[in-house]
């Protein structure tokens, strides 16, 4: 439901029924009921006593908000984690992350299942050992809504044959790994908040209708606090 509600699929402003949703998943009206809490949690559907859930328009607003609380929950966890993480993991990254690039250039197959699997590892590992437990419960919670932002925008380059995001995003996270690996606290900030900033240009292309132009990324981060 969540990606179908991002790409567009699940129009904004449709009834989110049970019963339905039920019969088109394949699953008990329990699955369901606890999925649109979920989603609830996140903003995505409205619920109202006696009218149940209805889907909120996916804006270039709400990417925006999306990513500006995205962007002060990795940065603190990316600022806590430093000289936390293990270096071979690091460096397991760190030569993923440059076979993509290298992969991205040549322009074969961009191997879209295995950048999101490296990208999930990164963030995971960062959250996991920022040393908060209540950080890293939240970015837990809200992950699947970050990824499906994520998986959306790469399937509009994919669709486009647009290679240059696979590569770029592959190019900021090794910023990030690098930063971490030199135990540089207010680079690996810098390089996070970038990163974020980039890709929410990305997501709001994505939406239905979104803009094919640029935009100027609205998250700013000053660095380490």
């Amino acid at each position: 439901m969540l990606k179908e509600i991002v790409n567009g699929r699940i129009r904004s402003g449709e009834h989110l029924v049970t019963q339905a949703l039920a019969r088109r998943y394949g699953v008990s009206h329990t699955l369901v009921r606890e999925a649109l809490v979920m989603l609830a949690g996140m903003g995505l559907p409205d619920v109202t006593p006696n009218r149940g859930a209805i889907v909120r328009k996916v804006t270039a607003r709400g990417v925006r908000e999306i990513c500006q609380v995205r962007c002060a929950l990795e940065c603190e966890a990316v600022r806590l984690a430093c000289g936390r993480i293990e270096a071979n993991s690091l460096e397991r990254l760190r030569f993923d992350l440059r076979r993509l690039i290298e992969v991205a250039s040549t322009g074969r197959h961009p191997f879209i299942a295995e950048a999101r699997a490296v990208d999930s590892r990164l963030h995971d590992l960062i959250a996991g050992c920022c040393g908060n437990s209540f950080l890293a419960h939240e970015l837990g919670r809200l992950k699947d809504l970050f990824r499906a932002f994520r998986d959306a925008a790469w399937d509009h380059s994919e669709s486009n044959n647009d290679l240059h995001r696979l590569a770029a995003e592959s190019s900021e996270h090794l910023a990030i790994v690098e930063a971490l690996l030199a135990g540089n606290r207010p680079g690996a900030v810098r390089a996070m908040a970038s990163h974020i900033a980039s890709g929410m240009t990305y997501w709001c292309r994505a939406l239905p209708n979104g803009p094919t132009h640029r935009e100027n990324p609205l998250v700013r981060v000053k660095g380490e606090r």
